[in-house]
């Protein structure tokens, strides 16, 4: 049986191929100073029309609080079944920077065995991977359904779940299958169990009433660039490189699947001869340990500066928190720092620009064993557990309002996929393979939670 389902979904994939061609070839980006929204409602409706088209009812657009539509429809669940939601979401990231596309990034173009383009992995890859699965078992799902693609992920603007807040009801299951992380490489059925919240703050130092001459001044009068350099500076330890943050717990350990360093290299675009950042293993660094990055700094451009002594700088700073660490505590505690370390008593001042929560996933119900022999029957290895760097909020929303429903992350992403930079792409084995595993879950799941 698993053989012939197989088959079918082997059967199914010039057709995901041209679903995806379709759906990156829509500039989705939720963001109306970049893209028309047009285009996000272009995309919404694309994929209303294909779930429709895939045995789902009711299938509508709903507008949320922050103006973006989700995608919602559902199939009732035969008497006494259990019921699984779907998650994805529509919606983009911005190319970035044209130039740096080998091909065009609202083409699909397959490349070396991979099919490259805006949107490919995260996360019409994983749509096309519902779809594939859901029209290979036809009208054999012992299982009810709940679908779900959201329309502002990128902006992280809150849309979806302040949605789910308002309507409970619509999306309560006993499985939710969030598809928008993916395997640990090509090959590696893995669920995503931890997930890092964050705190992101924007600092601004300031020095002098205004910019002076730096031949006049430049010496004694202090320059407000330098501090917040010297300021930021602190946030690392100088030798490592590792995030450094007064009353803030830095040396967390990873348990599960590791994460090779060479790999890692490779995947990161690391240059040959610049060391890693940090101790201990990199799977340490990147899901059981706080991490800041500063993601951008207001100062004078190079083209175009004055000889003058900078009387403001500021720079928004990001901070990765682990399970296991309260997110507004660490904000607290990155705020704190900042203020207390800054040099020649400049003054600073620090505004929240937002927190989000972390995330930890109970594995051992009935989903997670059904997860797991559905990824061993199609990878032939066991359920790796992975941690992922990155924040879903939705998560801890969905945790929070069905306490007692199991939250799965999976998806089509890997290591390879580039996703939120340029030449973004999917191996379309992963699309098959997990479009395999979910119908195995789907099928099987009835039998589980009984």
């Amino acid at each position: 049986m698993t053989s012939e389902l197989a088959a079918h979904i082997a059967e199914l994939m010039p057709r995901a191929k041209a679903d995806l061609t379709e759906l990156v070839a829509i500039p989705s980006v939720a963001d109306p100073r970049q893209y028309p929204p047009e285009e996000c409602h272009r995309a919404a409706q694309w994929v209303a029309d294909a779930f429709t088209a895939a045995g789902l009812r009711d299938v509508r657009l709903a507008e949320t609080p922050d103006g973006s539509h989700a995608v919602l429809g559902h199939r009732p669940p035969p008497p006494g079944a259990p019921t699984v939601l779907l998650y994805c979401h529509y919606d983009v990231q911005p190319p970035l920077d044209d130039a740096a596309w080998k091909t065009p990034p609202f083409t699909l173009t397959e490349r070396d065995g991979r099919w490259y383009g805006r949107g490919t992995a995260d996360c019409k890859g994983n749509i096309v991977m519902h779809l594939t699965a859901l029209r290979a078992l036809g009208d054999d799902i012992p299982v009810g359904i709940k679908f779900v693609a959201e329309g502002s992920e990128e902006q992280g603007t809150g849309g979806l779940e302040q949605y789910v807040a308002q309507h409970p009801d619509t999306f309560l299951a006993d499985a939710l299958l969030v598809c928008d992380t993916g395997n640990a490489a090509v090959g590696v059925g893995t669920a995503t169990t931890t997930l890092r919240g964050l705190a992101n703050v924007v600092v601004t130092v300031d020095t002098l009433a205004g910019e002076v001459h730096s031949g006049m001044f430049g010496g004694p009068a202090p320059d407000a660039l330098a501090a917040l350099i010297q300021l930021l500076a602190t946030l690392r330890d100088p030798e490592t490189g590792a995030t450094v943050i007064k009353g803030l717990a830095c040396e967390g350990t990873w348990e599960g699947v590791g994460y090779d360093e060479g790999q890692f290299r490779t995947d990161a675009g690391v240059l040959d001869g610049v060391r890693l950042t940090g101790t201990g293993t990199v799977a340490d660094r990147l899901w059981a340990r706080p991490a800041v990055t500063v993601l951008g700094i207001d100062c004078p451009p190079v083209v175009g500066s004055a000889a003058a002594v900078p009387a403001t700088a500021r720079a928004r700073v990001s901070l990765r928190v682990p399970p296991g660490t309260d997110a507004d505590a660490a904000r607290e505690a990155l705020t704190r720092h900042l203020t207390e370390a800054a040099p020649w008593g400049a003054r600073v001042t620090v505004e929240t620009e937002g927190t989000g929560s972390p995330f930890r996933a109970a594995t051992d119900g009935p989903a997670y064993a059904t997860l797991a022999e559905a990824m061993h029957q199609v990878y032939g290895k066991p359920l790796a557990f992975l941690g992922q760097g990155g924040s879903i909020p939705l998560c801890n929303v969905l945790a929070g309002t069905y306490p007692h429903a199991e939250i799965i992350l999976m998806g089509v992403e890997e290591p390879r996929c580039l996703i939120h930079a340029p030449n973004e792409s999917v191996d379309p084995t992963e699309i098959e393979h997990m479009a395999h595993v979910e119908a195995l879950f789907l099928r099987a799941y009835a039998s589980a939670a009984r």
